[in-house]
């Protein structure tokens, strides 16, 4: 458990940028942001998988290497998150007969969880196990009930998230070596829901999606428990290559017309103006031209959320959650509203959960695109970084650290011939003194002289 003194780090590998953020906890409870850096990511990580090993580890020294100067502390260890494409979660049933009624023990729960465990799946690894409710006869009984109940026959139910084996490996070795110890290995959509989501919308069932560049990440609650996780590989990315394409621009001006006009949904809304939009070369278009490009692309990837939504969409009592950058942008409701033709509450969450809070000296982007980041940030619970203890700095203050060995040139030989050197000089100046007092002598003696002789004449 992190202390109030405890700087927490964290790593987050997404499509568009490589960010890294740290904070600490105060006594109200809340984190206080106190570094913050982000690196482009395009040439290294592609759909939030690593597609270059090399350029992640070194944008990852640099990001790391920008925070700990934020902090003015050595980083030994982060809190990285793991998302992607190929992260999903998959469902598994475990049937177990008895001869006679049993008594259900920890040992038995145990020894079922590591059956699922052992569950191979082609090219893929569990990355985290979340049990669902049991089944006593045709009686669901939630996890926390099923201790202490006599049966004779039981089915466990699983959710397995898992990943492609190169996911977590790839991330461990881009990290270590940077030089960098990972203190935990986080899900990113299971740390951003627990972040986001009151208790409530988990109990009463709700979905939580996460648009991003070039994923968009659908969990499903009920009864606190995550019920499915899945990854559809588009984003608001693709809105922005299509308007690159259809208005031949370049992407950064694209991005730029995207956030700036952009409406998701725009058939009809009065908010739309067919005002003239200048674009390069001296060209033109017009926003309503702009918005519909937008507005196909973004009814696609609705399309896709709700397509993973609509066998459980009575199950959703307390509505869709959106988050992210792709859900900063104007009327998503009315657009999410047109693609399911129901009347399902939606909420979309644009800035930073009220328990973080800044530093006056910190930018960071409160737009929802960090809002991953932070989510594995409020998770960490380990000291991150290398801290001097005060003693050490009040009683050995002119001692260097082992870091300082490490940077600092061995300056014994240096010191040595100074010493030399200086006492070198100080004989040459005592030489000097004794010469100058013969000289002086030599004087004295030879006016004595002339003084006698003057004397004797008298």
């Amino acid at each position: 458990m992190a202390t109030e003194k405890d700087i927490i780090v964290a790593l987050e590998l997404a499509t568009t940028s490589i960010r890294a953020i740290a904070g600490q906890r105060m006594p109200d409870g809340t984190m206080q942001v106190l570094a913050f850096a982000e690196e482009n990511a395009a040439n290294c990580i592609r759909k939030g998988i690593i597609d270059n090993i090399d350029k992640t580890t070194q944008a990852i020294s640099r990001v790391l290497g920008q925070i700990g100067l934020q902090l003015g502390q050595t980083i030994s260890r982060i809190y990285v998150g793991l998302s992607g494409q190929s992260l999903h979660s998959v469902h598994n049933h475990i049937q177990r007969a008895f001869s006679e009624k049993t008594q259900i023990s920890n040992g038995l729960i145990d020894q079922l969880m590591d059956t699922n465990r052992g569950v191979v799946y082609t090219n893929s690894e569990i990355l985290e196990v979340i049990p669902q409710e049991y089944k006593v006869g045709n009686r669901a009984v939630p996890d926390t009930d099923i201790v202490g109940m006599q049966i004779e026959q039981l089915e466990a139910n699983f959710l397995n998230i898992i990943a492609r084996n190169s996911l977590a490996e790839n991330i461990e070795n881009c990290v270590n070596s940077a030089g960098y110890e990972i203190a935990e290995l986080l899900i990113t959509p299971l740390a951003l829901g627990d972040s986001i989501l009151s208790a409530s919308e988990k109990r009463s069932g709700c979905a939580l999606v996460d648009l991003g560049a070039d994923t968009t990440t659908v969990s499903i609650y009920s009864n606190n428990i995550l019920r499915k996780l899945v990854v559809i590989p588009m984003g608001s990315h693709n809105a922005t290559m299509d308007i690159a394409h259809c208005l031949k621009i370049e992407v950064e001006e694209a991005e730029s017309l995207k956030i700036k006009y952009g409406h998701a949904w725009y058939e009809d809304y009065e908010g739309i103006q067919n005002k003239v939009l200048q674009l390069s070369h001296g060209r033109e278009t017009n926003e309503s031209r702009l918005c519909e490009i937008i507005e196909a692309r973004y009814e696609e990837i609705l399309h896709n959320v709700w397509a993973q939504l609509e066998e459980d969409s009575e199950k959703l009592t307390s509505g869709i959650i959106f988050t992210g950058g792709g859900a900063q942008i104007a009327s998503l409701s009315e657009a999410f509203k047109q693609v399911n033709k129901r009347d399902k509450q939606i909420r979309i969450v644009k800035g930073m959960q009220a328990d973080v809070c800044m530093t006056t000296t910190i930018y960071v982007p409160d737009n929802g695109r960090i809002n991953n980041i932070i989510s594995l940030l409020l998770h960490g619970d380990q000291n991150c970084v290398t801290f001097q203890p005060e003693s050490d700095k009040d009683n050995n203050s002119d001692a260097p650290t082992e870091e300082d060995k490490k940077q600092t040139p061995d300056t014994t030989q240096d010191t040595e011939k100074q010493d030399n050197l200086s006492t070198t000089h100080v004989e040459e100046e005592e030489n000097a003194q004794e010469e100058e007092q013969e000289q002086k002598k030599k004087k004295r003696s030879f006016w004595q002289i002339i003084k006698d002789a003057v004397t004797d004449e008298e």
